[in-house]
């Protein structure tokens, strides 16, 4: 499991606010956990870390053994690339696959009154979000090197939102 401590000052102070009013923080941690899913979901339509910055592209390896699994991607003679190749091709963005299942794999989780954890039980998670050097487990994967994708962490747009759910319900 991958840990990575977000430590936003003004976060932390309106849920201790929010906390010393005798207020559960779980219903509050709850609807920040619902809105962080979604936010990081939409990271993978983007192909964006919460900085703002752009994933990098995939390389031209990834997109000849993705547009190899397609029938039609390339000519039977030549085995040039076809426009239906060249369509997926143009198609493929970082981190989607054919399933989508590291970002339909996004969930929170919180523990007890004061936690709230956020990721994907995906085995490779960690590996997207902080890149890995080519043969860097056991020698043996990955096949390349791949770079870091974060889509975990605070945008801020996200903490905003986040300041604007402890204010509603400190009201």
């Amino acid at each position: 499991m991958i840990k990575i401590d977000i430590t936003d000052s003004g976060v932390q102070q309106a849920l201790n606010r929010l906390a010393n009013a005798g207020t559960s923080l779980h219903p509050a941690l709850r609807e920040i956990g619902e809105f962080l899913v979604d936010s990081t979901r939409q990271r993978f339509a983007t192909s964006t870390a919460p900085d703002g910055t752009r994933w990098a592209p995939n390389t031209e390896t990834t997109i000849l053994m993705y547009l190899g699994r397609y029938k039609g991607s390339f000519s039977k003679r030549g085995g040039r690339l076809t426009k239906k190749g060249a369509g997926r091709a143009s198609g493929k963005r970082p981190l989607i696959g054919e399933t989508g299942d590291l970002s339909r794999q996004i969930s929170y989780k919180i523990e007890g009154n004061d936690t709230l954890y956020i990721g994907s039980s995906m085995i490779y998670a960690a590996t997207q979000q902080f890149g890995a050097k080519r043969r860097e487990f056991q020698g043996k994967a990955p096949w390349g090197d791949i770079p870091a994708r974060p889509f975990l962490g605070l945008s801020d747009s996200d903490r905003s939102t986040i300041l604007d759910i402890i204010g509603n319900f400190l009201r």
